[in-house]
This record gives structure tokens, sequence and C-alpha cells, in this order.
């Protein structure tokens, strides 16, 4: 992504600030102009980025802190507040409230991308346990019916539309009574873009809202226009009653950080950002949220949603074995498809505290997904039998060759994979047992744990398991942070090649967070 450019920059910006000996109004004009001049090159408007120095400058007083400490402190959090209101265009978004029946309108420019977005929110909304239906009422663009088909067929969401019918209205109308009349819990509406012809286009969106009525109207915006985005924003905001916008397009352009300051100064609620062609490309947008994560801090609440989505079946097994100091082959096989269900692993990654862009850049996502789908191959051709077991029947090397054989691998990634699984259950029976945290914590903490895996950030369940200290022992027992790190790289390929310096800065830094963190119980709640 993109952004990750512009989060490096300010990160490095910030790192210079830190090893500046005095900190005084010399220090802090220079990480000024590294920061202006980084959000300048991403497009923002040079008025928004000039009131953002102002607004730095205004609440750090250098004469006030003369006598304090803990100068970088007070300028860092001072940016870092100062960036997220940059971003947030202090308004909430529509929300489709649960028991009713929600229909959502999707309005923009021809090449947005709002046919693909389209689906993606099915299929966001599906994640959520939601009934979702898509409509077709783009009868202008040729083949946009058969990409919105092929597009919902793949994500497994019910889709409406007609190769005979000629008037938008008329279909937007059959459509959405007929997912009503199926008591559909969202109903979202596919209309046609077109290019410079703008009477036209708001013409036929008033008639489709007219007729369908729409609980939200949401305009797709191409975010490789940068700060030109504020006129076409202003434009359709007078014409239709917006009531959202996602901006596509994030993932592969320099100007998107500018297309979202121009979006949140027309004081228009982005509720999505589009940063890919795939399903999960889709990311909620959230002021904090999204400035923490560019800068590497991580966004543990979108994570923690990302897991409550998969609405993973309780695992009983897994949890009595791991209390028992016990990890077979088939709790592997478990750990590693719910990865898999969590969308792209870069973007799990950048969730995650401490994952700066720069480590992040030598990350190759593909490559480790590919990996891990490999695994499964092997898992798939293993016997019940073998799946239960710690891995060491695989000494014989005519099971290894059987196997070898059915997933279509070497037998040398067998080997590779057992290891990997001997690593783990080591890991396992240091924290299982009867003097393992694991093995002392409350039955019912461990049947909540293994319902809701995002449970682990409440706070009861925080006591649970000893607070913060038990935490603490936990990824001692893990190896350390070195421990856990290494065994990501090993899971994951090895990728991250170029963020093999950034390691021990992420490892100090957990450390802190560990030690110091007494109110991190209150991360449970979403944002």
């Amino acid at each position: 992504m993109v952004l990750n450019e512009l989060g490096a920059r300010i990160n490095g910006a910030l790192q210079a600030l830190s090893k500046e000996p005095v900190i005084d109004e010399k220090a802090l004009d220079a990480l000024l102009r590294e920061l202006c001049g980084a959000l300048l090159e991403s497009d923002v408007n040079v008025r928004l980025v000039g009131q953002l120095r102002a607004n730095v400058k205004k609440r750090v007083n250098m004469d006030e802190l003369a006598s304090s400490s803990n100068k970088r402190k007070v300028i860092q959090t001072a940016v870092f507040e100062e960036l997220c209101s940059l971003v947030d265009p202090k308004k909430e978004a529509w929300m489709p409230r649960k028991g009713r029946q929600n229909i959502i309108m999707f309005v923009g420019l021809q090449g947005s991308g709002k046919t693909t977005s389209c689906t993606k929110l099915a299929a966001y909304y599906k994640r959520k346990g939601m009934k979702v239906g898509l409509v077709c009422a783009d009868t202008f663009r040729a083949g946009a019916f058969d990409q919105l088909k092929q597009n919902a067929s793949r994500a497994h969401i019910p889709y409406y539309g007609s190769y005979n019918e000629a008037d938008p209205v008329q279909i937007a109308m059959d459509g959405v009574a007929q997912f009503k009349k199926e008591k559909f819990d969202i109903i979202i509406v596919d209309t046609s873009g077109r290019h410079k012809q703008e009477a036209e286009l708001f013409a036929e969106m008033e008639q489709i809202a007219a007729a369908v009525k729409p609980d939200n109207t949401i305009f797709v915006m191409d975010g490789t226009i940068g700060q030109a985005a504020d006129s076409q924003a202003r434009a359709f905001k007078e014409s239709v009653d917006i009531g959202s916008i996602i901006i596509t397009k994030m993932d592969g352009h320099a100007k998107g950080g500018g297309a979202i300051s121009a979006v949140a100064a027309t004081e228009s609620p982005i509720v999505f950002i589009g940063t890919g062609e795939h399903m999960h490309d889709l990311e909620r947008f959230s002021a904090r949220p999204f400035v923490s994560k560019m800068l590497g801090m991580g966004d543990l609440s979108g994570l923690v949603e990302t897991v409550q989505d998969l609405q993973l079946e309780t695992k009983g097994d897994m949890m009595k074995n791991l209390a028992k100091g016990v990890f077979t082959l088939k709790d592997m096989r478990d750990q590693l498809e719910t990865i898999l269900k969590m969308g792209p692993l870069n973007k799990i990654m950048g969730m995650m505290p401490g994952m700066s862009p720069e480590m992040m850049q030598g990350f190759d996502a593909d490559e480790s997904t590919r990996k891990l789908r490999s695994y499964m191959c092997i898992f798939d051709s293993m016997t019940e039998n073998e799946l239960g077991s710690d891995g060491k029947m695989f000494d014989d090397e005519k099971r290894l060759r059987r196997v070898a054989m059915g997933s279509g691998v070497r037998t040398v990634e067998i080997q590779a994979l057992l290891y990997q699984h001997r690593q783990f259950g080591q890991i396992v029976k240091k924290m299982g047992g009867p003097k393992g945290m694991l093995g002392k914590m409350n039955p019912n903490a461990m049947q909540q744990m293994a319902k809701n895996p995002g449970a682990m950030m409440n706070p009861n369940m925080l006591k649970q398991m000893g607070g913060m200290g038990g935490m603490q022992k936990m990824i001692q027992q893990m190896g350390g942070m070195g421990g856990v790190q290494n065994m990501m790289k090993q899971m994951m390929g090895g990728g991250g090649g170029g963020g093999a310096g950034g390691m021990g800065n992420m490892q100090e830094m957990m450390s802190q967070m560990m030690s110091g963190m007494g109110g991190m119980g209150g991360m449970g709640g979403r944002r």
C-alpha cells in the first residue's frame, strides 16, 4: 500500500527527533519540515498542511516545556493527534440496523470501482452474519451485470439483474421487491456511472432513489484523483443525499492521502477504503486506527473484529489439549485454517503493534499464503489417526512418501512442516501442563477463549489469565518476543528480509508495552 511510504517518511522524521541530543525549536522545525514535505508529496492540500503545522506549533509550547523531561512524547502525541484530525470528517457514518431491512444505493463516476466495491461491501456484511443481496441497476455499461454476477457468485452472495429490461429504475424496483419478500437484511443497489455526463447521471440517480427509497447512498470515489476529491465530493453532496463515501484504489497510488484529507475537509464520512481487487481488500475507515496502522502502531480493535467476524466454532478438544500441553497435527491444521480465513496476511500483520511500514516492505504475502495452502494440502492427505498424533509416526519413510504423493509436494516440505509442528509443540508443552499458565487457568475462562478469541482483550479475561503478569509469563514461556518473532518468520516462510533490522526495536517496544500498560483492559471496546 502506497500510504505505507507516507507512514515510513513520518516515522523516519519522528525517529530523527528521538536521536536529537537537545529538543528545541530548531529540532521541532526540522520535524515539521519533513512531515509537511511528506504530506505535500501525498497530494494533501497545501492549506490543510499549513493548518496542521500551525496546530502542532500551538500544541507544543517550547517555553512551557522547558523544564519538562518528556518533550519528545509531547511532540509525538501532538503530531499523532493532528494527523488524526487531518483525516477525520468529524461526522458519524450511517450504520445498518439489525432487525430491519436496510437498502444501500451505490453511486459514482464510471471507472471508480463501484461494482467491485458493491460485492466487497456485501461480503463484509455477510461475514457479520447478515443476509445480503445485490441488485445490478447498471444498464449503461456493457458487461456490468456479468461483472457483478461473477463477483457475487465467487463470494456466494445472491444477486438480481436482467439482460432484457433496459430501464434501470424498473430493475432496481423489482430487485429490491424480491429481496424484501425473501427477508434480506441488506439490499445493495448498483447504479450506472458516467464520464463527464453529470446531468444525466444525477437525474438517473434521483429516479432510482425515489423508487427504492435507500436508507443510505454511498458515493464511490477514485483515490487516484488526490485533492481533486474535494470538489467532486462537494458536487455530489449538493446534488444527491450522500450518506457516506468509499475511496478506492488506495493500494497503488501516491495521492491516496490527499483524497482522504480532501474528503474529510468536506465533512463527508468515509466508511471504507478499497486496498486491492480481492474480496477482503475493503477496510473499515476510522481516523485513529487508520493513522495508528499507517505509523506501524497496529490496530488491535480491527484485529479483534476480524477474529470475531470468523464466527469460529468452539474447538473444545483443542483447548483441552493446550491445557494439558499437547499439540497435535490436527490442532496445527485448525490454526492455519483460521489464519487463512482472516484474509490477506499483510493486512493481518499490519494490524499488529510494532509492524512498521519498513518491516512490511520485505514481506511477501502471496508467497506466504501459497506456503500455508501447500501445508493444508499436506494435512488433507493425512489420515485421521495421523492428524491426531504428535507427528512421530512420520519417521516411517513409506508413510512420508505416501503423503508426499497425495499432496503433490516433496518429502522435504513435509519434514519442514513437521519440524515447525515440533517447535509449536515445545511452546505448548511449556504453556500447558500442571505448571504452565494454560494448565492453571480457570476452565470457564478456557471455554470463553475457545468461543471468542477476541475475549482475551476483555479486562475480566485478562484477570482470569493472571493479569498483565500472566500475559508476560505466557510470552516468556513462548521464548520471549524473539521466540514469537522466530516462530512467525518460520511459519511465513522467512518473509520479511527487509524488516530484520527492525525486529530488535519491535521487541523493545513490546516489552515496554507489556511492563507499562496497566490500562490495557480498556482496549476491549469496539471503535
